[in-house]
């Protein structure tokens, strides 16, 4: 589905944004008359539209609490949290820029005040981790300590802990789901401002979450589930493997491989390839990456992001490193019931959630989001009512709540 963009990438970055309006992230029409100020691949053009409309509405926000209008507040700090989230998309080149920094904070901060403005508040918990803490949201389903099912949600290669209460977290507390947002190395603050990196073995992150979730009284220890979105569909599993307290497990859309998913495009790879991933350097795999992202936005923006969460220099370190992060030999340690969902027009791992599905050997469910029910792009950007509807009944039917 292409959305006003021809270009592929900026199409779905707009339904992305635009489709948060579903649990008050966004309005249609200030998306839509944001996007029409852009011009086709111009990255600063896209942080500098969605920039511009983000503090419009951050505004708004800050004009209504004055005035206490506390619900208008609130949703329009939700909004701007997102436009500016938004904003920054396309702003690494490697590493984050002051303007991309910026806005981040910015998207942060309007969350954070909109947080304080929910009932209850949304509490920001600093999640001890090795030697030092993740940052995150806590959302209460009510105030009362009665142990309630509890849902950890996390993002994946360039989302947000903001993002997630749109994607997900807002659809859960509906359905009486405490919920825990976190951000882990390689993403949000964890990478922003302490300087982590991704690592593949996912659980070392996962486990003092779950620590923390075991320290509050509200949680129903035997029923904790994990979501993983995009990149979080390795993630999630990789952790379920290893972390043996999780009652049920969600990956969407599911990674087996992440190398042969995104390098590959789920073939086998040449000979040549696997020479050259052998070596520590490869001036010819690097010039021509590099010659593919002139003409190719998607791959600009991946190889530029992933540079700096990944913490390399050149593409050929880029893609050694995504050869780590497979399930192999791990895959079979899954125990707990584990739903791999996957999007009929998914564009960025092909195959890779049927894989995952065929290779798991605990119980199991495989969830395909259609066309036919507008659901079809990756991680059913747009369709989030339709895609929450299914997943979080089948968890409901898992835990049985």
């Amino acid at each position: 589905m292409k959305l006003i963009f021809k270009d592929s990438s900026f199409s779905f970055e707009l339904l992305r944004t635009i489709g948060h309006t579903a649990y008050g992230g966004a309005d249609i029409n200030e998306c839509l008359g944001t996007a029409y100020r852009i011009k086709e691949g111009d990255f600063k053009g896209w942080y500098r539209e969605w920039y511009h409309t983000a503090e419009r509405v951050c505004k708004i926000a800050e004009d209504a609490l004055a005035e206490e209008h506390k619900v208008s507040a609130r949703e329009a700090f939700l909004r701007a949290s997102n436009y500016y989230r938004a904003a920054e998309f396309y702003l690494h080149e490697g590493q984050n820029t002051d303007e991309a920094m910026e806005s981040w904070h910015k998207s942060r901060e309007c969350f954070r005040k909109a947080g304080q403005l929910f009932n209850p508040q949304i509490e920001v918990p600093q999640i001890p981790y090795e030697d030092t803490t993740l940052s995150g949201y806590f959302f209460r389903n009510a105030e009362d300590n009665s142990p309630r099912p509890t849902l950890i949600a996390m993002t994946g290669f360039d989302g947000t802990a903001e993002e997630l209460y749109f994607e997900v977290g807002a659809a859960a507390l509906h359905r009486g789901y405490h919920v825990l947002i976190f951000e882990g190395p390689g993403q949000g603050g964890a990478l922003r401002e302490q300087n982590l990196y991704f690592r593949y073995d996912w659980e070392k992150v996962v486990s003092p979450v779950v620590n923390y979730l075991f320290t509050k009284p509200e949680v129903d220890q035997t029923r904790i589930a994990l979501i993983g979105y995009s990149f979080g569909g390795y993630l999630a599993p990789r952790a379920a493997a290893f972390e043996k307290r999780l009652a049920a497990c969600v990956a969407d859309g599911g990674i087996y491989d992440f190398f042969s998913g995104t390098v590959l495009k789920n073939k086998p790879a040449s000979r040549w390839i696997l020479q050259e991933l052998k070596k520590d350097k490869s001036p010819v795999l690097d010039v021509g990456t590099r010659l593919m992202m002139h003409y190719n936005t998607e791959l600009r923006w991946a190889i530029q992001d992933g540079l700096w969460k990944f913490n390399v220099d050149t593409p050929h370190r880029l893609i050694q490193k995504y050869q780590e992060y497979t399930l192999a030999g791990v895959v079979n340690q899954i125990h707990c019931p584990m739903l791999v969902c996957d999007s009929e027009g998914e564009q960025f791992f092909g195959k890779q959630a049927q894989i995952l599905y065929e290779k798991l050997t605990c119980p199991k469910e495989y969830m395909l989001f259609t066309k036919e029910e507008n659901a079809e792009t990756h991680c059913q950007s747009g369709a989030h009512l339709r895609s929450n509807q299914r997943i979080l009944d089948w968890l409901d039917q898992t835990l049985k709540k």
